[in-house]
């Protein structure tokens, strides 16, 4: 019978391979071309968001250069305006840019003539001669006394140099002063923006290739180092570029079809492309890994059923007769325990409980037990005695094998040993629950006779994590775990309490600088992760020297104990301050920010110092210290005794 069902079966497994082969050739093409498309959408949007990650850095880089170039061009304003002991001449006016770190430096006067310049060649210049400089005369003409112009980076009217001037309107004289930066940083940043370097830096894997097309022009504007320069192909003309936004074949200078993909982002088409061979190739070497990963799997399939046909079937049938013949026999705690198939496993069902509804009295109060659903189990033994009534569930309330319930069920000494070890377990505030491991704990009602012991066990593991979740509701904060402020007061009372002599502990009150521009600029969901970041930071710290809370809002208090002297406080507080340095936010996707938090502290050698008034010392130290230096800590120097 064995044989024949493995022959039969192999013969079906082969056939249905080469059928599910066939099938998945069949769909493998469309599936690749799927993947495909979706992989260069993917990467395509990874360069779109690459260009708009670089546009924003090199916008933000602008604008700081700009604020900066201005301040610059407005010290310079000031600097020339003052009394006339500050000479215009070229040595001079040299001297001031190096000062002020800037390129060129002119004054312009209320003719709109260069006067005076570090460079010597621009000293008589007409600023009305050229576009460049005839856009600062607007400053002349204007009645505003802070008049401004800033410009963006071009060639300047002396030598077409890059240039980017400032110009500022002087308060005390006619005429402006203007000053000139080369560009160099925001030249960079601007390469870097091309297409071509951001190709060049892309991963792409195989013979991929991205290229970017104008969609007014049609000319390429940017494209792969693994490309030609030969664009006049089909799968390089924008008409047919535009059909291929869902993917599309196109064939290029060779002749050759490309699988080609475009996507729109402004006023161009992002397009990438792949040699149709390379998805032919995929096709195949999927078609072979398929041949081989079911082939594995027949093999692995038939040595199953080998092990399901021998092991399960005709030695569960031996098991079962070998079962019987010791119940037979006489031996009637033999338990028939034969799996592998449903009707196994009601046949040995039907035998156990045919035998313990016979013969034991525990199967049956387990059996009602059981019935009720409620975790519960029972045990009695006699001192001195063999063995120990117990009902089935003991097992699972334990954590005890079936081997070890029987071990320890043949001794009632060995098992009034092992509930002597578990009552050791108290949990504490609870009379008779006892904790078996992190995740159960049972109750263990025990009576006493001069003979022996009745006992039963219930799992009440629901209700001490409940009373736990509570207690810890109860007790902490649900935005930041840290501890609520008068959980915290007690703590710290017993911790001061229990202070040895000469020891030496400190109050310490918190608030966080700007936390509400922080909620006003970024959200109030940044403003919950700011906090959660600067609680973080306060759990990290050693709990064996720090307590930490929070009070309200973006108050917080800490209690910095067993240390040897005020020294000993302030390390621990300069560790903290150092940790929160380290851990900044993250505000944005762009943006990470720096906890900045002022805090005051008082240290007591106190035992019975009152927790309250050391908070409200320190509360005032705090505000102290806020208003004078925020992002530090103060200290009340007259320590509380």
């Amino acid at each position: 019978m064995q044989k024949i069902f493995i022959k039969y079966t192999v013969l079906i497994l082969t056939t249905a391979i080469f059928l599910i082969l066939f099938i998945n050739f069949l769909f493998t093409r469309h599936a690749l071309e799927s993947q495909q498309l979706d992989t260069f959408h993917i990467k395509i949007e990874q360069i779109i968001h690459t260009l708009q990650s670089n546009q924003a850095e090199l916008d933000l880089m602008n604008e700081n250069l700009n604020e900066d170039y201005f301040t610059r061009a407005k010290a310079a304003a000031y600097v020339l305006d003052q009394p006339a002991e500050i000479a215009m001449d070229v040595a001079q006016m040299q001297y001031l840019a190096k000062l002020l770190n800037v390129d060129e430096l002119h004054y312009i006067d209320e003719n709109g003539i260069i006067a005076s310049a570090s460079v010597f060649q621009y000293i008589g210049m007409n600023m009305a001669d050229h576009p460049q400089t005839r856009a600062f005369l607007s400053i002349l003409e204007s009645d505003d006394e802070d008049a401004y112009l800033i410009q963006d980076a071009q060639p300047n009217a002396a030598v077409g140099k890059i240039m980017q001037y400032i110009g500022v309107k002087r308060k005390n004289h006619e005429g402006f002063v203007q000053v000139g930066f080369e560009p160099t940083r925001l030249m960079a940043a601007q390469s870097r923006n091309t297409y071509d370097y951001i190709f060049s830096r892309f991963p792409t894997d195989g013979q991929e290739a991205f290229f970017v097309i104008d969609r007014n022009t049609g000319v390429v504007l940017g494209h792969s180092e693994n490309m030609g320069q030969d664009f006049t192909a089909e799968c390089y003309q924008l008409d047919q570029l535009l059909q291929c936004q869902k993917g599309a074949y196109k064939r290029n200078a060779d002749g050759e079809k490309m699988y080609t993909v475009s996507k729109n982002y402004e006023q161009v088409l992002i397009c990438a492309i792949l040699p149709q061979t390379v998805l032919r190739r995929k096709q195949f070497d999927n078609a072979v890994r398929t041949l081989i990963y079911l082939l594995c799997v027949e093999g692995a399939v038939i040595l199953l059923l080998y092990y399901l046909v021998r092991k399960k079937v005709v030695d569960g049938i031996h098991r079962i007769i070998e079962s019987l013949t010791s119940i037979t026999n006489g031996n009637l705690d033999t338990t028939v325990e034969v799996g592998g198939n449903r009707e196994f496993e009601e046949l040995s069902g039907g035998i156990n409980t045919m035998v313990k509804s016979i013969i034991s009295i525990s199967d049956r109060i387990s059996a009602i037990i059981e019935m009720s659903g409620i975790p519960l189990a029972a045990f009695e033994y006699e001192r001195g005695a063999e063995n120990v009534f117990a009902t089935s569930g003991i097992g699972e309330l334990l954590n005890l094998s079936e081997a070890r319930v029987a071990e320890l069920c043949r001794s009632s000494e060995r098992f009034e040993q092992y509930i002597c070890g578990i009552t050791q377990n108290l949990v504490e505030g609870e009379s008779d629950v006892y904790r078996m491991n992190d995740k159960r704990y049972v109750r263990i009602h025990m009576s006493e006779s001069p003979t022996g012991r009745l006992g039963v066990i219930t799992d009440v593991t629901a209700d001490i994590e409940e009373k736990n979740w509570m207690r810890y509701e109860n007790t902490h904060d649900s935005l930041t775990e840290l501890y609520q402020y008068r959980h915290f007061q007690y703590l710290a009372e017993e911790i001061l309490r229990k202070m040895p002599e000469g020891n030496v502990s400190a109050a310490v009150m918190i608030d966080l600088d700007y936390f509400k521009s922080i909620n006003d600029t970024f959200g109030h969901d940044a403003g919950d992760r700011y906090l959660q970041s600067f609680a973080s930071v306060m759990r990290a710290m050693p709990p064996e020297h720090f307590l930490p809370a929070r009070r309200s809002g973006d108050e917080f208090c800490m209690m910095i104990y067993n240390c040897a002297d005020r020294n000993e406080v302030i390390e621990y507080l300069d560790k903290f301050y150092i940790r929160l340095e380290k851990n900044p936010v993250d505000m944005s996707e762009t943006l990470r920010k720096t906890i900045s938090a002022s805090a005051g502290f008082v240290c007591t050698s106190d035992a019975d110092a009152d927790i309250t008034q050391l908070l409200s010392i320190a509360d005032e130290v705090l505000y102290k210290t806020k208003n004078e230096r925020k992002g530090t800590y103060g200290e009340y120097f007259q320590t509380v005794q």
